[in-house]
């Protein structure tokens, strides 16, 4: 998977460089001043917190390096009104398009249609791709640490936060979890999969959970969640109330009711 991650990156410095042909910087400044619809999803999932709900940010992806093709005859607006329709807060929109099919015309045509905070998941290597994302209509950008190095992370930060948007810092193992500490105004994630076996374990939520505990911004669980007894599990070991949850949702027989059932956990 590291190497992957390497390929993936590679392969997203010279799209970043077609990219800055296509979507000059002034232009899309221009475009975000005129039709900005921001929706501050680092506040939202707060209050919901505050209120102990539970949220799902339910992910919508066509494929993946791990998994292969997650879903045929692949709508992502249809995904996404199914999602929003039994009780989805969030959205997660994978856009990289060699590795995962993705597109950033999805959020904002998703957004057309579904008024939700949107997650723009991708692998973020030059902060020229936090305001491209916003221009989409994303609401947060994800920064995972396995990809960039602390400067070029704070860079990334830094970039979001000037422009308004929410972040979300990925962690995987203790080192990153340190370093993730400070980035005060994010929201971490732990995300489960070993990037070296591809073994996910939600004993690295338990760990890492623990490092973390001292941040101030909610964290969120991500991959391994199958099941309403895995969502219990990371809730009362770990208090935390947030999951990204995508592969268990695509690969079910019904999508809708699969996230339906996730969502009417008590805590």
């Amino acid at each position: 998977m590291e190497n992957i991650l390497k390929k993936i990156v590679e392969k997203k410095k010279s799209r970043i460089i077609q990219l800055k042909k296509d979507y000059p910087i002034n232009n899309i400044l221009k475009n975000i001043k005129s039709t900005d619809v921001y929706v501050d999803f680092k506040k939202k999932i707060k209050k919901r917190v505050a209120e102990k709900k539970v949220s799902v940010i339910a992910e919508i992806k066509q494929a993946s390096p791990s998994a292969g093709l997650l879903v045929e005859n692949f709508n992502h607006i249809n995904i996404a009104k199914k999602y929003f329709d039994n009780g989805a807060p969030f959205l997660s929109v994978l856009t990289e398009e060699y590795f995962f099919l993705g597109k950033l015309e999805h959020i904002s045509e998703i957004k057309k249609n579904i008024q939700i905070p949107i997650l723009c998941k991708d692998f973020f290597i030059d902060p020229y791709q936090v305001a491209l994302s916003k221009s989409f209509g994303a609401d947060c950008i994800l920064i995972i640490l396995s990809a960039v190095d602390k400067v070029l992370a704070k860079d990334l930060y830094q970039a979001a936060s000037d422009l308004n948007i929410s972040t979300l810092v990925e962690v995987h193992n203790e080192k990153e979890s340190e370093i993730a500490l400070a980035f005060d105004k994010s929201l971490i994630g732990i995300n489960n999969r070993n990037l070296k076996t591809l073994e996910i374990s939600l004993d690295t939520t338990l760990k890492l959970s623990k490092i973390l505990a001292s941040h101030e911004n909610p964290l969120i669980c991500e991959s391994g969640i199958h099941s309403i007894e895995d969502m219990k599990f990371i809730l009362e070991k770990t208090e935390i109330f947030n999951f990204l949850i995508g592969e268990s949702l695509l690969t079910g027989d019904d999508i809708g009711a699969k996230l339906k059932e996730f969502m009417q956990i008590s805590v």
